[in-house]
């Protein structure tokens, strides 16, 4: 038998162990009480973690006094902790690693155990981290109720050991791995994105969000998403219990005078002609949450101030008010604009530009990234699925030549994401049987290019087209063969079989229509445009 002191380091129970202060708390099961009563560990002493406020303080002296009561060979010391947010990864494991880095551990004398059962479960997946790791030299130790509640050593519970050998750890880690993976498919909705740069930004900013409250900058022209992302970063936030509060949002670009000062921070009743009543303001609304400001470069100079103290200090005074008020919030503001030129034009406050500045993220339009397309093709379409109750499908030939010019140069995207749900939306509804055929993708496509001001004819004359002057004579007679086979064809497919008739037995799986639709795009033509020019 080991002649050794044993040690238990843990939290104290902020739910499980308070369960009420008369005679009837001895029937229920507290993990920090249950374990000074195993009857094959003797808990020499418990090192007990507890928050810093006088409710915390109360339970930990009361969970101490029962102690005594139940297993008087256990000391019991008290360590009270300041954690501003337990669920917080970064803090809550910077306050353990301090907390082990200068405990005078004496491996000679004493053995350490380290109970997971208490505290948040981002408390005890730092435990396991720290004592993998060897800051703790320790083993863990899991408490539990009985099985059945009727069990006469109910409230004493059971308990187990855990080993922390390294097939455990990979099997933990890939957990956490998976968890992450989860985390980016909600931000990204789902959509199988295929952009390098894009995909790097949002592991990035998964990253930031479970770790920080610092202020992020989302930079992106609009329709880029800026508004849909910063929406999912604050539900992935409060699906880690990061955030309580609401999701407020605004385009500063339509605040205004005395309104902008208004709608930000309140104001009191009498501030100004009109206000009959009082307001509490975006920023309030925001306590506890989070706060988008759509365009914050259009924001005024005064509002600009404002809102600087208001992020550095979470106070600020409502118009017309000598008291100040809190709101505690996380802000993420985003752009169209290059805000250091605005710093450097005076139109923007430096400090301001600054303290929003410490994450910064640039979301590409859809021009910049024309790979991402197709998988938002397909989301857009299950997206009018669930809220039409109807599923709509392209054909393959329609498919086709819509990603064909969505993906070329011809397709200017101005509105970028949501210009192409529009578009996807206006395909979908008129749909007959579910079906978005080839005719339907001209007619948008026409739509398309009349909205970006490129006048594109509707149909190719018998001629070339008109910027064939400027082509070398090779393409120029090329291009005539190739529309005089199209025009004399049943289809694209047809074409594409009387085009491409010898070099397509050569291929396991010939693709002819894509081969043409493909070449025909190189001059702007889409196959809709030739048999209407018949």
């Amino acid at each position: 038998m080991s002649s050794k002191r044993t040690v238990a380091i843990g939290f104290i129970g902020a739910t499980l162990d308070r369960v009420g202060k008369g005679a009837n708390r001895w029937s229920h099961w507290r993990p920090s009480v249950g374990l000074c009563q195993q009857p094959d560990v003797l808990i020499n002493r418990l090192e007990l973690i507890h928050g810093i406020d006088a409710r915390d303080v109360s339970l930990a002296e009361r969970v101490r006094a029962d102690i005594q009561q139940v297993s008087p060979e256990t000391e019991v010391r008290l360590h009270p902790m300041s954690l501003r947010n337990p669920w917080d990864f970064e803090e809550v494991y910077g306050a353990l690693h301090d907390f082990t880095t200068t405990y005078d551990f004496d491996t000679e004398r004493e053995d350490y155990l380290v109970h997971i059962t208490t505290g948040t479960h981002v408390a005890q997946i730092c435990w396991f981290l720290l004592t993998e790791a060897r800051y703790l030299p320790a083993r863990l130790i899991q408490t539990s109720p009985a099985k059945r509640a009727s069990e006469s050593d109910h409230a004493i519970g059971t308990h187990a050991l855990i080993d922390l050998d390294l097939s455990r750890y990979d099997r933990i880690a890939s957990r956490f791995a998976n968890k992450r993976l989860e985390g980016l498919e909600f931000l990204k909705s789902g959509i199988a994105t295929r952009n390098p740069a894009f995909n790097r930004s949002i592991e990035q900013i998964e990253r930031v969000a479970v770790r920080s409250k610092a202020p992020m900058l989302l930079i992106g022209p609009t329709g880029a998403g800026k508004s849909f992302l910063a929406r999912r970063i604050f539900e992935l936030k409060r699906s880690r219990h990061q955030m309580q509060g609401r999701f407020v949002e605004v385009n500063c670009a339509t605040l205004r005078g005395d309104g902008a000062m208004s709608a930000l921070f309140g104001h009191v009743k009498g501030a100004f002609t009109g206000a009959q009543n009082a307001r509490d303001g975006l920023l309030r609304a925001a306590d506890g949450g989070m706060l988008f400001l759509d365009e914050i470069g259009e924001l005024g100079a005064d509002e600009q101030a404002m809102l600087l103290k208001a992020i550095e200090e979470k106070r600020f005074f409502p118009l017309g008010s000598d008291k100040e008020v809190d709101s505690d919030f996380l802000i993420i503001a985003g752009t169209h604009r290059d805000l250091r030129s605005r710093v450097a034009e005076g139109l923007f406050r430096e400090d301001l530009y600054a303290r929003i500045n410490l994450w910064t993220f640039d979301l590409p339009g859809l021009a910049g990234r024309r790979e991402d397309i197709e998988p938002n093709i397909d989301f857009e379409l299950q997206r009018h699925a669930r809220e039409h109750g109807q599923l709509v499908r392209f054909n393959l030939e329609a498919r086709r030549s819509y990603l064909a010019f969505a993906g070329s140069p011809a397709a200017a995207w101005l509105g970028n994401f949501r210009e192409l749900s529009a578009s996807i939306t206006r395909m979908a509804t008129l749909a007959d049987s579910g079906r978005i055929d080839e005719a339907q993708v001209q007619e948008e496509i026409d739509r398309l290019r009349y909205a970006w001001g490129l006048a594109q004819p509707t149909g190719i004359s018998r001629d070339l087209p008109g910027d064939s002057e400027h082509m070398d004579l090779f393409d120029r007679l090329q291009l005539k063969a190739v529309l005089e086979v199209c025009r004399q064809a049943d289809s694209l497919s047809d074409a594409g079989r009387k085009l491409f008739g010898v070099s397509r037995q050569a291929k396991a799986q010939p693709n002819d229509a894509d081969r043409l639709r493909k070449y025909l795009a190189r001059f702007g033509i889409e196959w809709g445009q030739i048999s209407q020019s018949e």
